[in-house]
């Protein structure tokens, strides 16, 4: 199975499943399953990817895409794209390139779905077709910040996502409540 092969490749390099301290981490598996579920919507569509990683959160989403959908995911690190690449082998739907994931998806756009495990870029909106998908990984839910948080009052992910007239958005917060993603669709 592509995702057990995906958490293998993690483990191997030091990602770990779960968000911990500062370093980078896998894709949580609760976050993949709601990218399988968003990708397997996806007819004749494609997936783009900010950040691969491994390939975690791609092998989720390419474990549910339909046979007519592809998925190009973007990596700068040159050891995580080695790595993705091994995971994806044999998988002719998936392109893991590297290099600059906005320039590179710009390239092949536009998206029906765009994951972003990276930082927010205004611009990310541009490589989705209208009615495609845009969810931004890696937040932590209002209640579940320390009092003291800057990000309470100041969070430059959710501002762009609800600030940004092109799309309706939502949080969407995981079950183990200390993990969200923001979710947006594209209308303008």
């Amino acid at each position: 199975m592509l995702v057990v092969r995906a958490q293998v490749a993690a483990a191997e390099v030091g990602m770990p499943l779960a968000r911990e301290g500062t370093g980078p981490s896998a894709c949580l598996p609760g976050v993949g399953r709601f990218l399988a579920v968003l990708a397997a919507g996806c007819l004749g569509g494609r997936i783009g990817e900010m950040g691969t990683g491994v390939g975690v959160g791609a092998a989720w989403m390419a474990s549910a895409m339909p046979a007519d959908c592809r998925l190009v995911t973007v990596e700068l690190d040159p050891g995580r794209v080695a790595a993705a690449r091994r995971v994806s082998a044999g998988e002719a739907r998936v392109e893991v390139v590297q290099g600059d994931a906005f320039d590179e998806l710009a390239l092949r756009a536009p998206f029906d779905l765009v994951f972003v495990d990276g930082g927010p870029s205004d611009r990310v909106v541009e490589l989705l077709r209208i009615g495609g998908r845009l969810v931004f990984d890696d937040v932590t839910p209002v209640e579940a910040l320390p009092a003291d948080s800057p990000y309470r009052e100041n969070d430059p992910k959710r501002e762009f996502f609800f600030g940004d007239s092109r799309l309706v958005a939502t949080e969407v917060v995981l079950p183990d409540l200390r993990n969200s993603l923001l979710v947006g669709t594209r209308v303008g």
